[in-house]
């Protein structure tokens, strides 16, 4: 019986987080797990009484002043990051759908156009070549 796979590879459902926002991700969870560890010494040394405790109290309200603003350059960066390079489009897309109707629609009004524009061209030249 051959040996089984240590694991089986699954196509991803959802496409990856482009270069910015996942360096701004990677760096909000680190910041963010650090403030919490500096929050817990604060605690500690806070329930011991030692000396420690003001100063790391102070730091950590700090550290999360640092940590919300790290979570939201997450948000900032991927707001910029769809502004500047658009949303990807797909073929079933409804607006890729209403440019190819439009489309459509204005080459049957050109070919409509110059459709009459010969017919009256030809009704000019019978009426001369008759009289």
């Amino acid at each position: 019986m051959p040996p089984q796979p240590l694991w089986v590879e699954e196509p991803a459902t959802r496409r990856r987080m482009p270069d910015p926002v996942r360096r701004a991700a990677v760096r909000a969870v680190l910041i963010t797990s650090l403030t919490l560890i500096q929050a817990m010494v604060a605690f500690l040394t806070e329930v011991t009484g030692s000396w420690l405790a003001f100063p790391t109290m102070l730091s950590s309200v700090g550290s999360t002043v640092i940590a919300t603003w790290s979570v939201l350059d997450v948000w900032v960066t991927r707001q910029v990051w769809n502004q500047r390079n658009g949303v990807v489009s797909v073929p079933s897309s409804s607006a890729r759908r209403l440019r190819r109707e439009r489309r459509m629609a204005r080459r049957a009004a050109r070919a409509a156009e110059r459709d009459g524009a010969r017919i009256r061209r030809d009704a000019g030249r019978r009426r001369l070549s008759r009289a």
